[in-house]
């Protein structure tokens, strides 16, 4: 038997109360570690564990969809202008047209 004190109370602890106290930690180290497991697994397959991992293959097509909105946004420009000086020659010419 063994005396305890924790916040100002004393208690008496037997050997049985203490086995049953060990095998309770012994449980929670247990799954702490599996736990600690399961999240090491899901981080090697978001980093990459010496491959490319989700992170990697996400931002790979991140910057291939940037590469592809500035060629589109230029090409959109061009179109854009070529539109605007159509309808300004039309509206230029629209008096000699309709004489």
């Amino acid at each position: 038997m063994r005396d305890w004190e924790h916040g100002g109370m004393m208690a008496t602890l037997t050997e049985r109360d203490m086995q049953a106290m060990r095998l309770l930690d012994s449980d929670f180290q247990r799954e702490v570690l599996q736990k600690l497991g399961r999240l090491e697994a899901q981080m090697d397959m978001l980093a990459g564990n010496a491959q490319p991992g989700r992170m990697k293959v996400a931002e790979d097509r991140i910057l291939a969809l940037e590469r592809n909105d500035v060629r589109r946004t230029v090409i959109e420009r061009l179109v854009n202008a070529c539109i605007a000086m159509l309808i300004s020659v039309v509206i230029a010419l629209q008096g000699h047209w309709w004489k």
